[in-house]
């Protein structure tokens, strides 16, 4: 597969999200099948693995490293500290926590170093460049080699990376989901950090496997989100008929639409899709040697894009949580 860089890594410019084997849409998926999406994604050229350790309460991370911790050597590895799960979920980015959340991950993971480590939010109450000390001071113990920020603005971006350099911000990206154009690509651009794209398919939706969510699982995250909900969803669903149509044209399927437009729009990106599935898991890594004409690109941004859209990615608990820059439609 293509490669890209993050930091001082090159990975495969698709990787591997990891929550949805444990966490976000339903319950957990078979071990057997879990282990045969993980192994299989290395067999099929992936070298980016991304967890974190709220995913499943750490079944995620136990998952990733009880499969793939044999093989640690061919893969670069990523997860995620800053919102612990006890009584309550919450955002705790002190580096007391961060620290003691870095050594459990470790332990789960069955891994002397983490390769990136992200701070999956930014706690509000705190300064950034309290919480990237943190992270800076497990760089100085070995115990991570580089620093990721997710779903910040490019604001926070900056001052963060003034404090340590970023290797990687993280932020969902995708033909419906068009935030990181406003100001963090541009910010990831001229500071040399690599953007890593989350949900790329529009969690689900624009590959096609959402057209129902009566049918959602109990546990699934999109029964709460504003775009899977009533009118707004059925607005939605009016689009993806030609999108997929868009996708035949190109000879490729709507997942791999998805993709390939990401590695189009920018060539440093590295893309993450999740999925529970091996068939699906050999059909997003394929999209990485798609090339799409100018006319397919921008048909794709005329049909799909934060105007043609309807509802907030997130509800407004999760919205609050966030500090990524808004569209109208969210302000």
């Amino acid at each position: 597969m293509e490669k890209r860089s993050i930091g001082p890594f090159e990975v495969s410019a698709i990787g591997l999200g990891c929550m949805g084997l444990s966490h976000g849409y339903g319950p957990p998926t078979a071990r057997d099948q879990a282990e045969r999406v993980l192994l299989g994604a290395l067999d099929a050229g992936y070298t980016f693995f991304d967890t974190a350790a709220v995913y499943g309460l750490g079944h995620n991370e136990t998952l990733v490293g009880e499969v793939l911790g044999p093989h640690r050597d061919r893969f670069t590895l990523a997860s995620k500290c800053g919102i612990t799960v006890g009584d309550e979920r919450r955002i705790d980015g002190s580096p007391a926590n961060l620290k003691d959340t870095c050594e459990r991950s470790l332990r789960r993971l069955k891994t002397e170093v983490i390769d990136l480590y992200y701070l999956h939010r930014w706690d509000k109450r705190l300064p950034i460049e309290e919480s990237v000390g943190a992270l800076a001071d497990l760089v100085a113990e070995g115990k991570i080699r580089a620093i990721g920020l997710s779903e910040v603005s490019a604001p926070i971006l900056r001052r963060a990376h003034a404090t340590h350099p970023i290797a990687a911000l993280q932020t969902e990206y995708s033909p419906w989901t068009r935030n990181p154009e406003i100001a963090v690509l541009d910010a990831c651009h001229e500071l040399g950090i690599t953007f890593v794209a989350f949900s790329p398919v529009g969690r689900g939706f624009l590959a096609g496997g959402a057209r129902d969510p009566s049918k959602f699982q109990a546990g699934d995250m999109r029964i709460a989100m504003p775009r899977f909900q009533g009118e707004a969803f059925e607005a939605n669903l009016k689009l993806l008929d030609e999108f997929t149509a868009l996708a035949a044209e190109a000879a490729c399927t709507p997942a791999q639409l998805c993709l390939a437009w990401l590695m189009r729009k920018d060539p440093t990106l590295v893309a993450i899709p999740g999925t529970t599935r091996p068939k699906h898991m050999r059909e997003n890594a394929g999209a990485a040697e798609i090339t799409l004409s100018d006319d397919i690109m921008a048909r794709v941004d005329s049909l799909v894009n934060e105007k043609t859209v309807t509802g907030s990615r997130y509800p407004p608990a999760l919205q609050q949580a966030v500090d990524t820059e808004r569209t109208p439609a969210e302000a």
